[in-house]
């Protein structure tokens, strides 16, 4: 787990025998992938597991090594069978709007760490390992996937807008009853480490059938990143940006009057005024800083004393 220190040396590859994606039609034998080799599924695994790392550092409370490994297609029940034996948290992702549902699947051992983390603790997962999730690891796992369906999303974003959302969590394969052992599956894994600690995996399986109505796109070139701005170009929205002028205005005071008091006044009267050492600067609706009421050759100013961190979300509204 995350939390264990590694004390083997070798790859931190999984290393238990899975089918490759390329699978040739042998005679008298389904094809369990119609989509070739994959690799625009492989790239999109890639971009997830980047995101990985935004998703579990927070709970870890550790710098985390993410990535993806090599995916496979396989039939469900041979999947099961590879799984190791213990708690196991499966839970169902309904994919909209292509219809069917993809599974997340997390260690047991894994999700009672983070939930001990979560509670402040060092990590630790009970000893001995219990028989079921309590419903405090139930909602923590939950969380979980809630947390990692928006990456996901983003992710398949270059080839298709998809939304995933989780279902219940399941402590066992045999209580998903949309899924029978001979359908075949995509399995993608990602693997999590912090440091020179053993990896912890997290598995992500596409039915083959859910994934059919993106074929033509999972068959097309892989989609790379969106290319970069034309430097010419960037640089004259960026020279265009920085001329564009704002109203900069201070407040000196801002005294109270009644209303009766508003109706007698007339010219030559006198409101009287009163200021501290600093006043407020101003940038349209939004406080710039503070500063110091003085002179400049010959002209009323204000000395800049403190500014203050501007919000870029709220300058943007």
């Amino acid at each position: 787990m995350v939390n264990a220190p590694s004390g083997s040396t070798t790859s931190e590859r999984r290393t238990s025998p899975r089918t490759d994606a390329t699978h040739a039609s042998a005679l008298g034998t389904a094809n369990l992938n119609p989509f070739g080799d994959l690799h625009t599924l492989q790239h999109l695994s890639a971009r997830f597991a980047r995101a990985l790392r935004g998703v579990f550092e927070p709970v870890t409370r550790k710098a985390l090594r993410s990535w993806a490994e090599p995916l496979s297609v396989m039939r469900f029940a041979d999947y099961c069978a590879e799984r190791p034996n213990g708690l196991t948290a499966w839970v169902p992702l309904s994919i909209e709007p292509a219809g069917g549902q993809a599974l997340l699947i997390l260690d047991g051992r894994f999700a009672l760490e983070l939930l001990d983390l979560y509670f402040g603790g060092a990590g630790d997962a009970p000893h001995p390992m219990p028989a079921e999730f309590s419903p405090a690891a139930d909602a923590m796992i939950q969380r979980l996937a809630t947390m990692l369906a928006e990456p996901l999303e983003a992710a398949w974003e270059p080839v298709a807008r998809l939304g995933f959302r989780p279902g219940h969590v399941e402590m066992s394969a045999a209580m998903l009853s949309d899924l029978d052992g001979d359908d075949a599956m995509v399995v993608t894994r990602f693997g999590l480490a912090a440091g020179s600690e053993k990896p912890v995996f997290v598995d992500l399986v596409y039915p083959v059938d859910a994934l059919k109505p993106l074929g033509a796109s999972l068959n097309a070139k892989v989609h790379g990143r969106t290319a970069e701005p034309e430097p010419k170009w960037r640089n004259g929205l960026t020279r265009a940006a920085m001329g564009v002028r704002f109203p900069v205005r201070s407040v000196l005071a801002e005294p109270v009057m009644s209303l009766g008091r508003l109706l007698e006044l007339k010219e030559g009267d006198v409101i009287p005024i009163s200021f501290g050492q600093h006043v407020p600067v101003m940038v349209g609706t939004h406080r710039l800083g503070t500063g110091v009421v003085g002179t400049a050759n010959g002209h009323a100013a204000i000395c800049i004393a403190h500014i203050e961190q501007l919000d870029q979300e709220e300058l943007s509204r």
